[in-house]
C-alpha cells in the first residue's frame, strides 16, 4: 500500500521542522542527506498542489465570467 501524500501544510510543517533541525545542528552525516532529499520531494510536492490550485482558481474565476 501507498503511503498517503501529506497536505500542503503536513508538507510545510515538516520542512520546518526538518530546516529548524539542521539549523540547530541535531542531525547527523547520515541523516543529513536523506533528511535533505525529503525537503526537496516536499517542495516539489508544495509546488505541485500550488500550480494545480492556481489552475482551478483560474478555471473557476474563467466560469463567473461567462
Amino acid at each position: 500500500m501507498a503511503a498517503k501524500k501529506p497536505t500542503y501544510q503536513e508538507a510545510v510543517n515538516e520542512i520546518d521542522e526538518i530546516l529548524e533541525k539542521i539549523e540547530n545542528e541535531e542531525l547527523d552525516v547520515d541523516e543529513l542527506s536523506t533528511k535533505v532529499k525529503r525537503v526537496s520531494t516536499l517542495i516539489k510536492l508544495c509546488k505541485d498542489k500550488l500550480h494545480k490550485t492556481e489552475t482551478e482558481v483560474e478555471n473557476i474565476l474563467k466560469e463567473m465570467e461567462d
